[in-house]
């Protein structure tokens, strides 16, 4: 579904990503991990379109977007969240995530049930009503993915959704995340929860320094050397063996 080689980003002098190979395949669930500054947000915005490769090549569904533009990549079908979430505050629940399906729907009635069912599967569907300007941070990170959501995205690019969230916030997205091959949707997940994203990703990309250092199997990378020393440390590992 999405192909990246050797695609690299300098700014000035710095490379922020350099030669980062990697595929992702349709229902799956791939995830990005790697300490701050590693490049991952980077390669996101070079996926969708938000800046445009130094050198390499991007493909999605067989269409070349390394110069896309982000409404070019996605109308082809690929939707983001952000760290900080920018929904319209001035707007409700229900009404933000909406405008997300009108991009689809051209109906209101057909919008409010795509937005409704959003809501249910995110687990927003009680704060419907409530104003955007009125939610927690855990809310607003909730709301986010669900604006996401409601393009109906073939690939969906998750940014560090799990900051914020409650124990139990965490659980419900955890499930949530995880549904979402079987309802047709590709996910490809930057995080810092490392219990979150090792329970539900099925491979894992691992970036330090703007390379990819290694790739798997989460089982494979929490006992990979270079992954232990890189950004894991050995307390996760310890902490992970039962």
């Amino acid at each position: 579904m999405l192909r990246l080689d050797a695609v690299g980003r300098r700014f000035g002098a710095l490379w922020a990503v350099r030669d980062v190979s990697f595929s992702v395949r349709p229902a799956e669930i791939v995830g990005i991990i790697g300490p701050n500054g590693a490049g991952k947000s980077t390669l996101f915005n070079l996926i969708a379109g938000a800046i445009s490769p130094s050198i390499g090549d991007i493909r999605f569904l067989d269409h070349a977007i390394t110069k896309a533009k982000p409404y070019q990549v996605a109308r082809l079908g690929v939707a983001r969240t952000f760290q900080i979430p920018k929904p319209f505050k001035q707007l409700t629940v229900r009404e933000n995530v909406m405008l997300s399906a009108l991009r689809r729907h051209r109906t209101p009635r057909r919008a409010d049930c795509i937005a409704a069912q959003t809501m249910e599967l995110i687990g927003i569907r009680q704060l419907a009503d409530a104003s955007a300007a009125s939610l927690t941070v855990g809310q607003l990170k909730k709301l986010e993915v669900a604006r996401a959501l409601a393009t109906e995205p073939s690939l969906l690019l998750l940014d560090e959704v799990m900051a914020g969230l409650t124990p139990p916030e965490i659980k419900e997205m955890m499930a949530a995340i995880a549904s979402l091959p079987e309802r047709g949707i590709t996910v490809l997940w930057v995080e810092h929860v490392m219990m979150a994203i090792m329970a539900v990703a099925h491979r894992l990309v691992v970036m330090h320094q703007g390379r990819v250092i290694a790739q798997g199997p989460p089982a494979e990378i929490a006992q990979d050397p270079a992954v232990i020393g890189a950004y894991l440390g050995e307390k996760y590992v310890h902490a992970a063996r039962p």
